[in-house]
């Protein structure tokens, strides 16, 4: 037989039971909660992942090359080994640069310092093979390489960085801003070390080959500095640095190995001429 509890103890009951309730519908409010923030960061997760600067795609020059003389073999495998390093070495600072620089930053900070490269490299094979065979013709055609998977220019780079803006919106703007400040539009000139100073006397079978390359550095020169007028306000802090000066230097190291290589075939081969390659920017 049950005994009714006295009125004080059914009071301390209910008030037991409707403090655990409180405490109960709390925990589930709480945990729903919970439930819902992974939610919201998969999402940003998500869309992080899915955003790719895509991969740099180069036509292939071996299948391309006749059949290479014995005493060119080593040299070739070389500079084929060194074409593949160059797309690698790209594809790295593909990914290391996404959201840098202006819609053109992958064409011109990327994609056309890797086909001078590449030029530079195919003529090397182009030479070793001409030494003691027919010089291949037409190789310069697979130098230039294109962005796939990632959109093309700078679209891929700038996908996925999250503070990418259309052509002229905030972003880019920023991105200029130094240079723009006060109103200044001056873009300053490329210097280089002369090159012609520091030859030894050069062989007259190398005359010809000689001051054509020398003319060619000139016109590297102009080359950079007329892109450096045309690229006012473009890109960030490194931008003349990674797109203008550095393929400059690149374009220069070339040329003026094969300055050397052309003295070194009839006479002494100067050493140390890479040091002259790189430039600098003066205000």
């Amino acid at each position: 037989m049950s005994r009714a509890l006295p009125k004080y103890n059914q009071r301390r009951v209910a008030i037991i039971g409707g403090a655990a309730a409180v405490a109960l519908s709390g925990a589930v409010i709480a945990g729903s909660a919970l439930a819902g923030t992974p939610a919201k960061s998969d999402t940003a997760t998500g869309a992080r992942t899915l955003a790719s600067p895509g991969t740099i795609t180069c036509p292939d020059v071996a299948s391309k090359l006749p059949a290479v003389p014995a005493s060119a073999k080593a040299e070739v495998d070389r500079n084929l080994a060194l074409l593949q390093t160059q797309i690698q070495e790209a594809d790295k600072r593909l990914k290391d640069t996404v959201g840098q620089g202006g819609p053109n930053f992958v064409n011109n900070a990327i994609l056309g310092p890797l086909k001078d490269k590449r030029v530079a490299t195919v003529n090397r094979i182009a030479t070793a093979i001409g030494r003691t065979a027919a010089k291949p013709a037409g190789l310069d055609a697979l130098a230039p390489c294109s962005l796939n998977g990632g959109g093309t220019g700078g679209a891929g780079a700038n996908a996925g960085g999250g503070q990418a803006s259309a052509p002229g919106g905030a972003a880019n703007q920023q991105s200029g801003a130094g240079t723009a400040a006060g109103g200044s539009t001056a873009a300053g000139t490329i210097s280089c070390p002369d090159v012609a100073s520091k030859l030894p006397a050069v062989p007259a079978s190398a005359k010809a080959e000689v001051d054509r390359n020398l003319a060619l550095l000139q016109t590297q020169i102009q080359e950079a500095n007329k892109r450096l007028k045309d690229t006012v306000g473009q890109g960030g802090p490194n931008f003349v640095n990674n797109a203008i000066l550095g393929p400059l230097k690149d374009k220069r190291a070339s040329t003026i190995d094969r300055i050397a290589i052309s003295i070194g075939r009839t006479s002494a081969k100067p050493t140390g001429l890479d040091s002259l390659a790189a430039c600098t920017l003066t205000k």
